[in-house]
Order: structure tokens, then C-alpha cells, then sequence
């Protein structure tokens, strides 16, 4: 099993700035990729970020692209999301996931292993 612990969210005022943390432990793979989805109440959970852990591949939703950056720490098997020019439309529970396998992929059922989620909060 993989356990993904996320922290880092919390109230922010628009304009600001948070960054989010997804420490990894328990079983390990050869490749793998590790992504960043959002939920609000009553909708669809929905991709923003997702990196590839050999390569630092990423890939970002058009609707944080440019305002937001994944990276990762591999000596600390944690993976970043940095949001910056946060908007209240960014309000959300956030969650990291992760899927075996080298590929960029932004399918929420492609992924196997989820964190319990981190709220982010936009004041305007």
C-alpha cells in the first residue's frame, strides 16, 4: 500500500500565495506519477497538476497554468504544488494521488492511491 499525507492549505486572501506538500511512503515503484486534483462541494473531482517522477515531466489544467507549479523532492518522496495569484475559484479540497507507470495522465480513475485531502480557501 502507498500513503500520501498532504499539508500546507489553509485561508489566503486573493492574490496570495500557498504551497502545498504530499509526503509518500509505504510501497515503491520503478516509475510512477503523481498528481494534484481539486473538489468543491457537489461537482466532479478535477485535474490541475500532475508530475512524472523520473523525468519531472508535467502538465497543468489550463485553468491554473501559469500561476501554478508542481515539483518534487525525490530524497523526500514529496511532491509540491506552489500556487501563486490564487482567485476564490481556486477554493477547493485539494488532493494528491498517485499512479504507477511513467505516463502523464489526468483521469482521476487512472489514479490508485489518494491523500485525505487539504482544504484551500480564496478570500476576495
Amino acid at each position: 500500500q502507498v500513503q500520501l499525507v498532504e499539508s500546507g492549505g489553509g485561508l489566503v486572501q486573493a492574490g496570495g500565495s500557498l504551497r502545498l506538500s504530499c509526503a509518500a511512503s509505504g510501497r515503491t515503484f520503478m516509475s510512477y506519477a503523481m498528481g494534484w486534483f481539486r473538489q468543491t462541494p457537489g461537482n466532479e473531482r478535477e485535474f490541475v497538476a500532475v508530475i512524472t517522477w523520473s523525468g519531472g515531466s508535467t502538465y497543468y489544467a489550463d485553468s491554473v497554468k501559469g500561476r501554478f507549479t508542481i515539483s518534487r523532492d525525490n530524497a523526500k518522496n514529496t511532491v509540491y504544488l506552489q500556487m501563486n495569484s490564487l482567485r476564490p475559484e481556486d477554493t477547493a479540497v485539494y488532493y494528491c494521488a498517485l499512479r504507477p507507470g511513467p505516463s502523464i495522465v489526468t483521469a482521476k480513475s487512472q489514479y490508485y492511491f489518494w491523500g485525505q485531502g487539504t482544504q484551500v480557501t480564496v478570500s476576495s
